[in-house]
Order: C-alpha cells, then structure tokens, then sequence
C-alpha cells in the first residue's frame, strides 16, 4: 500500500491503456521537437494562446528549465517547507538565496504541508519579486479556489507550471507544461533541448485532455476521505497531523524517528509513507502520507497505532 505518493494510485487507466495500444507504432518515429499539438491541445484547454504554453517531460523538467532560463536574476527565495527541487535547481545555476529575492518560488498547494496560497497572496508576492514561480501540480487535489492560468498571465512576471503527471495520475509518462507570458516561452524555448517531450507522452497527453477525466472521480468524497485518515491519525497518542487543503498531509511522530516508522511499515505491513526529514526546515521526526481507499487508510492506522504502542512500551 502506497502512501507515499501524493498520487492517488487507484485511477482507472484503462481507457488510455487501450489507445496507447492502438498507437503504438508512433514510437518508430521521432516526437515534435516542441510538441506543439500537444501545446495547441493544452492551449485551448485553458483558454490561453498556443505561444503561451510550452509543454515539458514533467513537472521537475520545467522546474530545472525556469532555473536555468532565469539564472540571471541571481537570487531566490522558497516558501517553504516545500519541495527541494526549486532550491536545488536554483543552486545548480548559481543563484544565492535572498530574503529579498528576484525569483521567487510557491508551490501550490504546497507539497509537503497541503497549504493552499489564496490569489490575494499569490498577486502580493508577484508585487514583490521580480518573478514568481508557482509550481500548481497539486491544484487537482484541492477544493480551494486557485488562479487560472488565463488570470495569471495578467501578470507578466508569473509563471506556472502545471503538471499532466498528478492531473490524471500518469507518473511514468512524465509530462507537464509550463504557462507564462509568450515572451518568457519563447525564452524558455531558446533554452530547451529538441525532442524533449517523446511521442507517446505526446499521444497519451492529447488523449488525456480530450477523454481522461481527472484521476479521482469524487474529488469531494476523496477529500472527506483524507480528512478522516487525519482524524484518526491525530487520535494516535504521539502522532501530530498539521492542516491540509488536499489528499495528503504532514505529520510527525514523537520520541522515535520518521525513519523508524518508515521501515517499521515497509517491512510488518507492506506501507510505504514518505520520510520528510530531509525537506529544509523540517525534522527526523516528519513524514508525510497521502490518502488512498477507506480500507488501506484503516490499515494504515492500526498499523501506526501497533508502532506508538510498542513504542510505549520499550518494543
């Protein structure tokens, strides 16, 4: 049972499954070098212009892309806790981290706490950095308000990235996009490799949009869900679970170490949770899990439940 992924790994894949199979002679040919139907597909999905889009080989590409195209401006900050790749792609370009920074970088929602910005503070960081960088992967995982794309490209100095990946629960294609002013694309192009998008992500994407659905089929009922693991996870004696706006969430264990859990799962239960310690800002004693079916989070409790106890009492 995996709750380590913030994917919800029961999405009825099928239906792609049988048109990839249908298509699978496009592998005898090279892919786009940009992708381009697939930028015009995602274009008219979001209700912006095809120069606005540039479609990547996931989420991380476009993160490591953006790093590297805006490696000028020198300095940047996170919003953290957050995911590591903005830091790390950052530092591999030669930025210096700045409180006052050119570049500034948001996940939302926020991978690991499920933190949602509102627009009021996206706009408010806009206002005060050069650019700012805003990775939505998880925006299919919240019932909160979040700003489109055609809303964000009011602001010249917005980019986002979306990613296709946790939109319909497709990890092994690898596929994401990039949304920002077409001036800021056409830079992104400059800096791109050709071929960087393969064909049957490019199939698979194009069908996605047109027929996939979203990887969960409730998303108000999953989200409920999500919110009564957290429940019985805080009623573990402890265990601590910080707020969340989406499917997963952060949590900590007292007196042993996320490590600990984590391998006491993976090898008497068969769980595998994320071990969050080395996210910057955070502790040995965080780890994160993402909601999956009622069954598998019952099992993931009275699991955590046995570890505490035998904690208790010296096991």
């Amino acid at each position: 049972m995996n709750f380590s992924s913030n994917i919800y790994g029961h999405a009825d894949l099928s239906g792609l499954e049988r048109h990839l199979c249908r298509h699978i002679s496009c592998i005898r040919s090279y892919p786009e070098p940009s992708a381009h139907s697939l930028e015009g597909v995602i274009a008219r999905e979001y209700g912006v212009e095809p120069g606005n889009v540039m479609a990547t080989s996931g989420a991380v590409d476009a993160i490591w892309l953006v790093a590297q195209a805006l490696r000028r401006c020198g300095s940047f900050k996170v919003m953290g806790p957050s995911f590591s790749e903005y830091e790390d792609a950052c530092l591999a370009f030669g930025y210096q981290y700045a409180a006052d920074a050119a570049v500034c970088w948001i996940c939302n929602p926020n991978n690991p706490t499920g933190h949602v910005y509102d627009e009021d503070c996206v706009v408010e960081l806009a206002k005060k950095h050069q650019w700012l960088v805003a990775d939505m992967s998880y925006e299919d995982y919240t019932l909160w308000p979040m700003m489109t794309a055609r809303e964000a490209l009011q602001y010249g100095n917005m980019v986002q990235i979306r990613s296709m990946t946790k939109r319909y629960a497709v990890p092994g294609l690898r596929l994401g996009f990039i949304i920002a002013h077409e001036d800021v694309v056409a830079k992104l192009r400059k800096a791109y490799r050709p071929w960087a998008v393969n064909s049957m992500a490019i199939e698979a994407g194009k069908w996605l949009i047109g027929h996939g659905g979203m990887a969960v089929d409730n998303l108000k009922q999953y989200l409920q869900e999500a919110q009564r693991l957290r429940r019985n996870l805080m009623e573990i004696p402890g265990i601590a679970v910080m707020e969340t706006q989406t499917n997963f969430m952060l949590c900590t264990v007292e007196k042993r170490t996320a490590a600990m859990l984590k391998d006491y799962l993976a090898r008497s239960h068969g769980m595998l949770i994320r071990d969050a310690s080395n996210i910057k800002g955070l502790t040995q004693h965080h780890f994160r899990v993402a909601a999956q079916k009622p069954e598998e989070n019952n099992a993931l409790v009275e699991a955590i439940k046995i570890f505490m106890e035998d904690n208790r009492h010296g096991g």
